[in-house]
Formats: structure tokens, sequence, C-alpha cells
């Protein structure tokens, strides 16, 4: 199992850190999340039939522990949850390489483009997050969301034409 661990952290643990950073936007949060994702697939791996690809597993696991984080914290995304006080996984899972925002920043289109995806609905920023910035494809979007192929088009269609309308109006001098 510890190998099977090591691998599936070695191969997925950046892209789960910028998929979870991307939702929740805060450092310390991310850490946490992506810490209790490896706890739950620790715990469940002895159940996993091979159903679909362990990335789209590992990938569903870490949507549901961010909704839940959702769920139980609100829209108070700075706030980090007490709950998870896993201190012998701390240095094994914490990474110290730039967030997703702090390279972001680097360009002021890619950091308006990350501004505007907030004002996107949740789903929408899901589909984005995992089809453009992880660059999954229909399939593994849908699987790992658990909805058809035909809501993901649906929903990348909308999230693509709300994104380019919030750049749209912060462009032109919306203000806040």
């Amino acid at each position: 199992m510890k190998a099977v661990f090591q691998e599936l952290y070695e191969t997925y643990h950046r892209d789960l850190y910028s998929f979870i950073f991307y939702m929740v936007k805060d450092k310390s949060t991310t850490e946490d999340l992506v810490q209790e994702v490896y706890i739950r697939v620790l715990k469940s791996y002895d159940t996993f039939k091979g159903q679909s690809s362990q990335k789209t597993w590992l990938f569903s696991i870490a949507r549901h522990v961010t909704i839940d984080y959702f769920r139980k914290y609100g829209k108070q995304k700075k706030q980090t949850a007490q709950n998870f006080d896993i201190n012998e996984h701390s240095n094994l899972l914490k990474d110290d390489s730039p967030t997703p925002h702090e390279i972001a920043e680097k360009s002021e289109e890619i950091k308006l483009m990350y501004k505007c995806l907030d004002q996107c609905t949740k789903d929408q920023r899901m589909v984005i997050i995992l089809r453009y910035l992880q660059q999954m494809s229909i399939n593994e979007t849908a699987d790992i969301l658990n909805w058809t192929t035909s809501k993901v088009k649906t929903t990348q269609h909308r999230a693509i034409n709300a994104l380019k309308e919030h750049m749209q109006q912060s462009k032109g001098g919306h203000t806040e």
C-alpha cells in the first residue's frame, strides 16, 4: 500500500493541490483539504474497484472533500478546518512550491481571469479548473463530477461565456 500511495502522491499531488487551491483560494486550507483527501484514499483504497482510473477516483474524492468543506464553512474561505489535525502526515503533504495564485500574479491577464473565475458558479469553476487548468478530458471531468458528458459540455460552454463576460466587465472600468 505504501508504494501505491507514494506513486499516487508523486503522480498527482501537484494537480490535486492546484485543483483544491483554485476552489478554496487559501494555501493553509488547501493543505488541510489535501491531507483529508489522502486520508480518505488510505482508508478506502482497498475498496477501489478500478471502474475508473486512479486519477479520476482521486479527483472525485478531492471534489467531495472540497464540497464538504464549503458545506461546513460556507463562503468563509479563509477559515481553516480545525478537525484535520494529522501531524504525522503534515511534512509529507505540505507543498512549499508557489501556489497557482502566486504564479498567476505574474501575468495581468491571467490574474484577471483568476479573479473573474470567483464570480462563476461553483459548478462552472469546477469544470473550468478540471478541463482547462488540469487539462482533463470531457469524459474524465464527467466521471469526477458524476455528471453526463452532455452536462459537462453545457456547463463548460456557459462557464466560458460567463468568464468572458466577467472579464469584459472588469476591463471596462467595472469598479468594486
